[in-house]
């Protein structure tokens, strides 16, 4: 009997990993970076990183150290690579609810032995979260001063592991505090504290949406027809996508296999690839089995589920794209950088270019570093602070009193 299609196909249009050809050819490349060695996963609970563990724990890693404060999640991986169908091939394979920042991550440090490769998942990731200085506080000491804490750790404790950190599409010329956080973010990881120190390969990866994974639109539209709610989508917003099997392999190749000091970017065709939410919601609802209805009033799409149910149909819930943040689509490459093939056949790289940084990244760190301590500062003087090294960032911000929040 065949299989079904993916659910990720309604937001890919693929049934076959994009990067299946590239894991066959580099197989034997990545059993000697990573059989027998050393590695460690930060924040590596989540959807993509949870997946990248799952393909590197196949290739009998001699530890697989996985941090992370969703302790929930951590039981999850543990179970699913558990209950796997080939035995799981790490002799020392652990999980530790740790704050990746905090000091008990310094100490556990302390307490082992250097790592071989080091990848760094964690992440406020959800533009809506710059919808006050509080929640943008803690954005910043994510994204931006844990990230570098954490880092020049890594470059007293394993100076010679290669070391890669999770960016995102939305660093690339980016609109949203979440955007210009992770594009400091790859300033911090490439020019950041204690870059003398380390010797390992420095990499990254610009990361497509991906379908379905947690906290994603696309699975809201799963738990919303669960609860028998509209499926909400903005117009007009496109985006590429890539599935979660897609997502766990584009780490593991970008990680092992990219040059140092390279962005890694997968090769999607904005004129095939870059799709509209909202074409995504209408294959979702129709391949559901209902007929998709449009409604622009919140109120009046929730209270149509029942009656539109009964006849085969389901409300779609088109709203503005005028929220904090919003781009009306996605790229994987910023105003002057440039783009180069990698070994890989469906990955390019961006390098890193250092003289981008036009202010100073140790005084923005010291400054924002104060502020997560609890000195005072408004959502201009965060701004400020950030356009300082995206001068950029000053202009191309979307703004708007209305944030996501504020829609279904």
């Amino acid at each position: 009997m065949a299989r079904p299609d993916p659910l990720s196909a309604v937001a890919t249009g693929r049934v076959v990993s994009i990067f299946a050809d590239d894991l066959a050819a580099h197989r034997p490349l990545l059993e000697a970076k990573l059989s027998g060695k050393r590695v460690l996963a930060i924040g590596a609970a989540g959807s993509i990183g949870s997946m990248t563990v799952k393909e590197m724990a196949a290739f009998a890693p001699a530890a697989l150290h996985v941090i992370d404060l969703n302790e929930n999640a951590l039981a999850e991986l543990v179970r699913q690579l558990r209950s796997a169908p080939e035995p799981l091939a790490v002799d020392d394979f652990r999980t530790i609810p740790l704050d990746f920042g905090a000091p008990v991550m310094e100490a556990f440090l302390t307490s082992e032995a250097p790592y071989d490769l080091v990848l760094n998942f964690a992440a406020v990731k959800h533009v809506r979260n710059e919808k006050d200085t509080f929640s943008l506080t803690h954005m910043l000491d994510t994204n931006i001063v844990k990230q570098a804490r954490f880092r020049s750790w890594i470059a007293g404790h394993s100076p010679h592991a290669d070391l890669f950190f999770v960016s995102t599409d939305k660093a690339a010329n980016p609109v949203s505090f979440m955007g210009a956080t992770k594009r400091v973010m790859e300033h911090v990881l490439f020019s950041g504290p204690g870059t003398d120190r380390l010797t390992g390969r420095l990499t990254s990866a610009r990361f497509a949406n991906v379908a379905f994974s947690n906290g994603s639109l696309l699975q809201s539209f799963e738990n919303r027809l669960a609860r028998g709610e509209p499926i909400a989508a903005p117009k007009g917003i496109r985006r590429y996508f890539v599935s979660l099997e897609e997502s766990g392999q584009l780490c593991l190749l970008a990680s092992c296999l990219v040059e140092g000091r390279r962005i890694a970017i997968p090769k999607l065709d904005p004129e095939q690839s870059l799709i509209e939410l909202e074409t995504v919601a209408r294959s979702f609802i129709e391949r559901h089995g209902y007929r998709p209805i449009v409604f622009e009033d919140e109120r009046d799409a929730c209270r149509a589920v029942a009656g539109l149910a009964r006849s085969g149909e389901w409300p779609l819930l088109l709203t503005p794209a005028n929220t904090a943040g919003e781009k009306p689509y996605e790229e994987f490459v910023g105003a002057d950088e440039r783009v180069e093939p990698t070994v890989l056949s469906e990955l390019n790289a961006i390098p890193y270019e250092p003289q981008s940084i036009t202010g100073s990244l140790e005084n923005a760190l010291e400054a924002l570093e104060r502020v997560v301590g609890g000195a005072p500062a408004s959502s201009g003087d965060l701004k400020a602070i950030i356009a300082g090294l995206e001068p950029a960032f000053e202009f191309n911000h979307v703004q708007s009193e209305l944030n996501l929040d504020q829609r279904a």
